[in-house]
């Protein structure tokens, strides 16, 4: 029988890392007219209030713990969004801190009825994974496998000391 090495940690050590691939998340809903204003544009605030569910859904499935939006860079919109167009965000994490994540989360609009897809928006939100008590907790680290995430994860570097300098 082979000897198991038995690892002590203490409550501040965070588990063993998780991939990109473990928590990334896409999240499709078709837009309603409650969703939009009277002409039919699709609300910005109902498009970022879904990105940050998806985002913070992203950062539950990577720390298994309670998570809360810290910050969101800046959204902006490239193309409406109308009424009976299908919503997809495709959101992954970018960048791990002790406590904090990054989440890029990419927003696309298809017409469903002619196929036509659309780049919406692009935008990253930083969560903050919280303990029972609401004090920040460790978050495992992230482990890159691709060179797509290792250039993600610079891009987020450098993201997070513009944010740092503000």
């Amino acid at each position: 029988m082979a000897h198991e090495t038995e690892t002590q940690t203490d409550d501040a050590t965070p588990p063993n890392g998780k991939t990109v691939r473990e928590s990334q998340i896409v999240m499709a809903r078709s837009m309603q007219p409650p969703d939009a204003n009277v002409w039919g544009n699709v609300h910005g605030g109902a498009i970022l209030r879904l990105v940050d569910e998806a985002g913070g859904a992203v950062a539950i499935r990577h720390s298994r713990c309670r998570c809360v939006t810290v910050a969101m860079d800046s959204m902006i919109f490239k193309q409406p969004v109308y009424i009976g167009d299908l919503l997809t965000i495709t959101a992954c994490l970018t960048y791990v801190g002790r406590t904090s994540m990054e989440v890029e989360a990419r927003i696309e609009a298809e017409d469903m009825r002619t196929g036509v897809r659309r780049h919406a928006g692009t935008s990253y939100l930083i969560y903050v994974a919280i303990d029972d008590l609401g004090r920040p907790t460790p978050v495992p680290p992230l482990i890159l496998e691709t060179q797509e995430e290792r250039d993600r994860w610079q891009a987020a570097e450098e993201r997070r000391a513009r944010r740092r300098q503000q």
